[in-house]
């Protein structure tokens, strides 16, 4: 039975740069189905330059292990995520890490962990009691810094309307 988990995009991008990673293994890994909101997609391909350098692979063995890994997420357009479930992520990240909103609505919406190695995020979620998270016992562990690339995306967080 596979286990519905939502994956941020940094996960996503340690995946592609390690050359050994325990995270692209849990990515791989068939009991696991995991999720997040299709604009990853655009993100992805927005910094595969630095992707490429980091990695130090070359294009096409890029694109392999980036086909590889995203036939492995349901990408989920925002527009799919109920308002509700919207509302109540950026009542929870707005003075955390507003950013991280769609990831939390799809958790929310899934009723699925988030994995994430954003301990300020997971903290911050906490305590306000948010607690469904993916547990390092049951994937690669959530700690996570790999060399300086650290993935800031771009999208807009819009406030909810009221």
């Amino acid at each position: 039975m596979e286990r519905w988990v939502v994956v941020d995009t940094n996960l996503i991008f340690s995946s592609l740069i390690a050359s050994s990673s325990s995270i692209r293994d849990t990515l791989l890994d068939e009991s696991f189905q995991f999720h997040a909101p299709n604009f990853i997609i655009a993100e992805l391909f927005k910094h595969k330059e630095r992707l490429l350098r980091f990695s130090k692979l070359s294009e096409p063995e890029l694109l392999e292990l980036f086909n590889g890994i995203t036939e492995r997420i349901q990408f989920t357009p925002l527009d799919f995520i109920s308002q509700k479930s919207r509302d109540t992520a950026f009542a929870l990240c707005v003075d955390v890490d507003a950013k991280d909103t769609p990831f939390v609505a799809l958790a929310i919406e899934l009723d699925a962990p988030l994995w994430t190695g954003d301990k300020k995020l997971v903290l911050g979620l906490r305590k306000k009691g948010f607690d469904r998270f993916l547990k390092s016992s049951s994937a690669a562990p959530l700690a996570l810094r790999t060399s300086s690339f650290v993935l800031r995306t771009s999208y807009i967080v819009h406030r909810p309307s009221l």
